[in-house]
């Protein structure tokens, strides 16, 4: 069945994702309970898969592609778009450590972060190529990493 990964025995790691950004976006200010405990339910959610893992086999990764950094992202999401999450939601986890050192690890020897998947093709008007440095991707990067003191 095509759709039994996101509506039949599993959460969908996209609808999760795209929730918990939705949510993460309501100023502090204007959360209520309820809110609060679904943005820590989902999140928690992301801590037990250590961002990108299944939950089944956290040795491996149930989606290769949120391993490519792209933006915009759009329906899609990767490592640096859900760490970028959890940073505006200041969550510090070790369970977090794994997607940190991923995105750590893609920094090029100039300092900067490639584009490595692009809806250009789906877009009016292209963002930036793919294969090259991004200015996009490295100003969420370093953002992240700074949270996490990673740089």
């Amino acid at each position: 069945m095509r759709y039994e990964s996101c509506w039949g025995r599993h959460s969908c790691h996209m609808g999760v994702a795209k929730a918990l950004k939705a949510l993460a976006a309501i100023p502090e200010e204007k959360r209520n309970r309820k809110i609060d405990e679904k943005i820590d339910e989902l999140a928690e959610y992301f801590l037990k898969h250590r961002i990108y893992k299944k939950s089944h086999d956290l040795e491996k990764v149930a989606k290769p592609g949120w391993l490519r950094l792209g933006f915009p992202m759009m329906y899609q999401t990767d490592v640096l778009e859900l760490l970028e999450i959890f940073a505006e939601l200041r969550i510090r986890d070790p369970r977090l450590e794994d997607a940190i050192g991923i995105v750590s690890g893609k920094r090029s020897k100039e300092g900067l972060w490639k584009m490595q998947n692009s809806f250009n093709d789906k877009m009016l008007v292209p963002v930036e190529e793919k294969g090259k440095p991004s200015k996009w991707l490295t100003l969420k990067a370093l953002k992240i990493l700074k949270f996490y003191a990673e740089l």
